[in-house]
């Protein structure tokens, strides 16, 4: 992939045609060697790697590698990364101290943009805002999110300061871990690395940009990544998955679903989760993480929520033509 791919204005490629402009998409607002999105209608690629090849055959460590660092690793290469990243999960006691304040009504979201602030005073970033230095920030951010939001979440819910440094070896499980108070299992990983794997990079999408506009002022990367994290809290960006689930979690059964769809449809309300602005064809992580949580599901032996979630997808392709 050249490093000067143009993050806007999707190439026409064979039948494929772009969606029509509207407001200021189409417009090239940078370049970026990271990621394209909807080159074709329904593809994602991350260094010129399909997500459909990388999503379930990676670790999460992997892709965070390639995209942090340029490369997928090697044997190697990957046993140092997740041994560095095992050892940057801990919380600086100040840092500790500013979750402890937060409320237990406190939005996820904002537990994370707090926590990224309030490292950022403890180890702050040098001021020549060096490239190694970020790289480092970066790792750090990875490492230990999953940290503060599970401290703030045991802290704030049972009074519980909780140990943050378990000898999980993935992101994944570490986060499981923290969040359940034992191993996870290992389909309960891989679907973690799948998922992270899927959302770890979009392109220009708002939180993206917003990040990058913060750093060209010369501001420092947790500024950066703070703004980003308000961005992606949005409704109408990160959040709208919250809504859909929301939406999602609101029926009993799929015939349920459908008349309630089929009803709001004809009033012409907007149902969340569906279209996409760039994607034309598919969202090609829709049916990437599809199989991971019906294999969850029957394991658990438990499909309801899986086969609501089906149906609303059936029922808005069949009255909308829209792909979740």
């Amino acid at each position: 992939m050249s490093d000067t791919t143009q993050a806007a204005a999707p190439e026409t490629t064979g039948g494929f045609k772009p969606k029509k402009s509207v407001a200021l998409s189409g417009v090239t607002a940078g370049n970026t060697a990271l990621c394209t999105v909807g080159k074709t209608g329904n593809d994602l690629h991350y260094r010129g790697y399909d997500i459909l090849d990388i999503a379930g055959a990676c670790e999460f460590e992997e892709v965070a590698y390639l995209l942090v660092h340029g490369k997928l690793p090697n044997v190697a290469e990957l046993a140092a990364y997740k041994s560095k990243l095992k050892a940057l999960r801990g919380l600086p006691a100040n840092v500790k101290a500013v979750l402890e304040w937060i409320p237990a009504a406190a939005h996820p979201m904002d537990v994370m943009r707090t926590g990224v602030s309030a490292l950022g005073t403890v180890l702050p970033e040098k001021d020549d805002h060096n490239l190694a230095g970020a790289r480092d920030i970066a790792d750090k951010l990875m490492a230990s999110l999953g940290s503060m939001l599970l401290y703030w979440y045991h802290y704030s819910h049972n009074g519980k300061r909780i140990e943050v440094e378990t000898d999980d070896d993935s992101i994944g499980g570490h986060f499981l871990h923290l969040l359940h108070g034992a191993q996870p299992s290992k389909s309960w990983v891989d679907a973690m690395h799948v998922s992270l794997n899927l959302y770890a990079e979009h392109e220009f999408n708002a939180s993206t940009f917003t990040g990058r506009v913060i750093a060209g002022t010369g501001s420092d990367i947790y500024s950066a990544i703070t703004g980003a994290i308000g961005a992606l809290r949005g409704p109408k960006h990160g959040g709208a998955n919250e809504a859909a689930f929301e939406i999602q979690s609101r029926y009993q059964t799929p015939d349920e679903a459908e008349a309630d769809i089929r009803r709001r449809v004809e009033n012409k309300e907007v149902v969340i989760g569906f279209g996409h602005p760039v994607y034309t064809i598919s969202d090609p992580r829709n049916k990437v993480i599809k199989d991971v949580a019906k294999k969850l599901s029957k394991e658990a032996s438990n499909m309801k929520m899986f086969d609501i979630a089906e149906r609303l997808e059936t029922v808005m392709w069949d009255v909308k033509k829209m792909f979740p």
